[in-house]
């Protein structure tokens, strides 16, 4: 990489890192006064999903655009302000969160929002969903590619490595998986070991590594080396629930997380201190 490159690179993470951070912020507000909610995983993703929808895959309406697989429906809160923050999404909208008759909900729906093709709520189907369009893509010479956002909780079920094996038997090099890797389920912790995470899938024939998930810089670093590779690509997004907020980090269950009324404005002020 050149002097010109790094500096460029090193640009475009700084200005990530404020649009995760925006991200965060449009998380907390949407949460906001409603009690409850996946407010973790929305902040926990918030690096991911910037470097995604603000940087590295080209979303849109075209026949040869990407697109983008939301696995775990619950991961909604962080798709909304995602999308939002990427222009694809009136932040207007946000307001509604939650609210009854608003398409902007706590698990996707395929329809309701422009850009959402899964309907949410059922774990692990996003990978299958994504490697059957990675393989149309391939048999209609499309040249887009197929990216899944998919929740290490959802590796316990027998359809993810079904796909797995599927896509690596194809090749389907148009496949990405990103995977967030933040060892929580309902809950609390993982119910059955998946490690070794990244020697598995390369033994399934993908391309994968694994990362700091809440380090821009180094998500970036790895979608460029994924990015040349000819086989499908997993990168392994290691994360930390809640992040940028210690007093939800620090609950015991901070899968679907509880905030009284008068914590809101300590989750407000946490997020800004931390930045």
């Amino acid at each position: 990489m050149t002097p010109a490159q790094a500096a460029t690179r090193a640009g475009t993470a700084a200005e990530l890192a404020a649009r995760a951070h925006n991200i965060r912020r449009n998380v907390v507000r949407m949460a906001t006064g409603k009690g409850e909610g996946y407010v973790g995983q929305g902040l926990d993703a918030a690096e991911i999903l910037a470097a995604l929808f603000c940087s590295e895959l080209r979303l849109g309406t075209g026949r040869d655009d990407d697109r983008f697989i939301l696995s775990p429906g619950h991961y909604s809160i962080a798709l909304w302000a995602a999308m939002a923050e990427a222009v694809m999404l009136d932040a207007g909208l946000l307001d509604s969160y939650g609210a009854d008759g608003s398409d902007i909900i706590m698990s996707t729906h395929r329809g309701a929002v422009a850009g959402v093709e899964l309907t949410g709520g059922s774990l692990a189907h996003g990978l299958p969903v994504a490697a059957g369009m990675a393989i149309g893509n391939a048999l209609a010479g499309r040249p887009g590619r197929i990216a899944t956002f998919v929740s290490d909780g959802e590796l316990q079920e027998g359809s993810q490595w079904e796909a797995i094996m599927f896509a690596g038997h194809r090749r389907l090099s148009a496949l990405l998986m990103v995977l967030d890797v933040n060892r929580t389920q309902a809950d609390g912790p993982l119910v059955i070991e998946h490690e070794p995470l990244v020697e598995k899938l390369r033994a399934f024939g993908w391309w994968c590594d694994d990362v700091d998930g809440n380090d821009v810089s180094a998500i970036l670093a790895g979608l460029d080396a994924a990015r040349a590779d000819e086989r499908p690509k997993a990168l392994v997004c290691r994360t930390r629930l809640a992040n940028g907020v210690p007093l939800l980090m620090q609950r015991d269950r901070a899968h679907f997380v509880r905030v009284g009324d008068d914590e809101w404005q300590t989750v407000a002020d946490q997020l800004e201190e931390g930045r």
